[in-house]
């Protein structure tokens, strides 16, 4: 149940960021919703392959290339995802910025009504 709600509350937050940055769109709450199923997976399959394929990188930076990582991840829902488009990394960076920090907001607020 706890994952559902995560992944409604994504789907909010990829609605809001959609409809307040100009250089991301998606057209339909149903599409929004594919967008945080396709995120979940991508974050729980390809996210840890790229962490430790680029862990010198990383190191090296300390840990701001995970940054990268996630517009990565961005990009990639991007692409399988019908109706929701990113413009260019830059973009993917600013919306997986705002959308780790929505979703963090979110989860205070359902985390104090349990």
């Amino acid at each position: 149940m706890k994952f559902i709600i995560r992944l409604l509350l994504t789907a909010v937050s990829v609605v809001i960021l959609a409809k307040l940055l100009p250089g991301v769109g998606v057209e339909s709450y149903g599409t929004a919703i594919m967008v945080a199923i396709a995120l979940a997976l991508l974050n729980f399959i390809v996210k840890p392959i790229l962490v430790v394929l680029t862990l010198p990188a990383t190191i090296i930076t300390l840990g701001l290339f995970l940054l990268i990582i996630n517009a990565c991840i961005i990009l990639l829902a991007d692409y399988f995802v019908d109706g929701f488009s990113v413009v260019n990394i830059w973009w993917a960076l600013l919306f997986s910025l705002l959308l780790s920090i929505l979703q963090s907001i979110f989860e205070t607020l359902v985390g104090a009504e349990d």
